[in-house]
């Protein structure tokens, strides 16, 4: 039995779990903290259980907890293909936002639209991220976003800053286009902007308890109305881990890449 806060949950000899670790879990057994697990919902098979914690509880935890996005706010995701991307539209529709997405290919966001995940409108930006900007003019009427998650880092900081609507707020989750960048301090200051750094993988035993505890109880009964799912583009054997990295390496996949243990 554990006890989190006023929570109290009781684990059964046969129970289906699963949750998040501090790294390492390409392997058949881990070790991890109970407090850092949930129980699987019916509805979701093995397969889809292993594609669900990390993704889901990483955009709930940065849009909601982290960002502070609310019901009608406007969002602008960027990687909408990505695992983490395609969690974070769901979640932020389920919400009541309206959600934005970019990605460097016309057809992943094709594909995004036919899955009627929740994308309001999107924009391919190929190798030039500034091509967001004028699309969120014109999708807002020149106000602007109020939240961007930033997936890609390197140079779409500026551009970001640029989509941001006053007092907006940049959480910046991944560094896959690189971890430096410049900053226009004056365009920050004018907008009254906040910028916000997280990663799940640093956090303490309590911390990542207390992201688990909410996406228990905010984003998992979702799945039992049928209103998010995992997005899964390919299942791998573990004996084939080299060609999911090489997948995954090659930006060819489309939501989130799957690893088995016979």
């Amino acid at each position: 039995m554990e006890s989190i806060g006023q929570e109290v949950r009781t684990w059964k000899i046969g129970d289906r779990v699963f949750g998040i670790t501090g790294g390492g879990a390409q392997a058949e057994f881990v070790v991890v903290p109970e407090s850092n697990l949930a129980r699987i919902p019916a509805e979701l098979d093995w397969v889809q259980a292993g594609a669900m914690p990390e993704v889901f509880i990483t955009a709930h935890d940065a849009l909601f907890t982290r960002a502070s996005l609310h019901l009608g706010d406007r969002v602008l995701i960027h990687a909408a293909a990505s695992g983490v991307g395609t969690a974070a539209i769901q979640v932020a529709h389920a919400a009541g936002a309206t959600v934005y997405g970019t990605s460097r290919t016309a057809d992943k966001l094709q594909r995004l639209h036919e899955l009627n995940l929740g994308l309001d409108q999107s924009v391919a930006v190929g190798s030039e991220p500034g091509n967001f900007v004028e699309a969120v003019q014109k999708w807002t009427n020149g106000a602007g976003v109020d939240v961007i998650l930033d997936l890609v880092g390197g140079n779409y900081l500026a551009p970001n800053l640029e989509a941001l609507t006053s007092r907006g707020r940049l959480i910046c989750v991944g560094t896959t286009a690189g971890a430096k960048s410049e900053i226009d301090l004056g365009l920050l200051m004018r907008k009254r902007a906040t910028i916000i750094g997280t990663m799940l993988r640093g956090r303490s035993i309590e911390e990542k308890a207390e992201a688990t505890r909410r996406f228990a109880s905010s984003v998992l009964p979702l799945v039992s109305r049928g209103a998010i799912r995992p997005i899964i583009d390919r299942v791998y054997p573990a004996n084939e881990i080299r060609d999911a990295h090489e997948r995954m390496e090659s930006n060819a996949s489309f939501g989130k890449i799957v690893l088995t243990f016979a």
